[in-house]
C-alpha cells in the first residue's frame, strides 16, 4: 500500500511552499512522489472554450483527456472522496503521497507552523498522528522561509516514516 502523509496548516501558513521544496528533496532521495490537493471551495481545471469544456457543457459526466506527456481526468462526484478512496482508485506508480490539506482525515500528518501569523498550532497531539512539526519563519522572501537544513530534516522524518509504513 502506498504512505500518504498530509502536509496540514492553517491558511497562509506555507504548505504549498513547503511541497515545493520537499517534493524535489525526495526525488533526489529516489522516491517517486504524488500529491493531492484538497480544496474545500472546489475548482475548475477546464477552460471555457477548449474541447473537454465542450464535452463537459455537453453533458459528460466524465471528461478524460490524454496526451503523450499526462492525463488529466474531470469527473462528477456526489460526495468528498476520503484519501484511502482516492490513492485505491487513481494513484500507482508512487511511492508516496503526500497530500495539501485534508487536515482532520485520519494520515500521518507534518504541520507547517507559522508564528508570525496565528497564535497557535492546528492539529492536537492527543488525537492527531503528527510526525513532526516545521516553523515557517520569515526571511525575507517567500522561497527562504524553510532553511536547508530544516528541509533535510523533514526529508529524513519522512523517508523514515516510508520505510517503517509497511513492515
Amino acid at each position: 500500500m502506498i504512505p500518504i502523509i498530509s502536509i496540514v496548516g492553517k491558511s497562509d501558513s506555507g504548505k504549498t511552499n513547503f511541497l515545493e521544496v520537499i517534493i524535489p528533496k525526495l526525488k533526489e532521495k529516489g522516491l517517486r512522489v504524488g500529491t493531492i490537493k484538497h480544496d474545500v471551495h472546489g475548482f475548475d481545471i477546464d477552460k471555457p472554450g477548449k474541447d473537454t469544456w465542450r464535452h463537459k457543457q455537453a453533458g459528460a459526466d466524465l471528461v478524460l483527456i490524454s496526451s503523450p506527456y499526462k492525463i488529466s481526468l474531470i469527473k462528477d462526484v456526489d460526495k468528498d472522496s476520503k484519501l484511502d478512496e482516492l490513492r485505491e482508485k487513481y494513484i500507482d506508480d508512487v511511492d508516496l503521497v503526500l497530500t495539501e490539506g485534508y487536515k482532520s482525515g485520519d494520515k500521518a500528518k507534518i504541520e507547517i507552523f507559522r508564528p508570525e501569523k496565528h497564535d497557535k498550532q492546528l492539529c492536537d497531539p492527543e488525537v492527531d498522528e503528527i510526525l513532526t512539526t516545521v516553523i515557517n519563519e520569515e526571511k525575507g522572501s517567500a522561497d527562504q522561509y524553510f532553511s536547508d537544513e530544516e528541509v533535510e530534516r523533514v526529508a529524513k522524518v519522512i523517508i523514515d516514516y516510508y520505510n517503517n509504513f509497511n513492515k
